[in-house]
């Protein structure tokens, strides 16, 4: 049996998991593709949920793993670099956005991630 999905909620619902990026907190930004994980019935949207969730947990991982890193070598002037992780991760954020608008029967696949789920 083959469902067909609409394009149009195909895609706000993918947008929204790969924009939670931008909320304000790390636990609401990651919670919303948990949400939309759990609720949607949608490959692609739940592909593109699975991708978004990935992709915080990563940012997570190597903005601690940097910022040590920077502490360690630079003091308190490797703090200034931590703002360039930031740009890296909401670029990233709007290419998907880019993509998901582009491509909507498509998951976007982000570059150097760990793909945990």
């Amino acid at each position: 049996m083959q469902s067909t999905y609409d394009p149009d909620k195909r895609k706000l619902l993918s947008l929204v998991c790969h924009g939670s990026v931008f909320a304000s907190t790390l636990v609401v930004g990651v919670s919303i593709p948990i949400i939309i994980l759990m609720v949607s019935d949608d490959l692609i949207v739940k592909n593109n949920a699975k991708e978004a969730i990935n992709f915080q947990i990563t940012a997570w991982i190597w903005t601690i793993i940097v910022g040590i890193l920077t502490f360690i070598s630079f003091g308190l002037l490797g703090f200034v670099l931590i703002p360039i992780a930031f740009i890296a991760h909401w670029a990233l954020a709007i290419w998907a956005i880019v993509f998901v608008l582009g491509h909507a029967n498509q998951a976007v696949r982000y570059p150097f991630i760990l793909h945990i789920l």
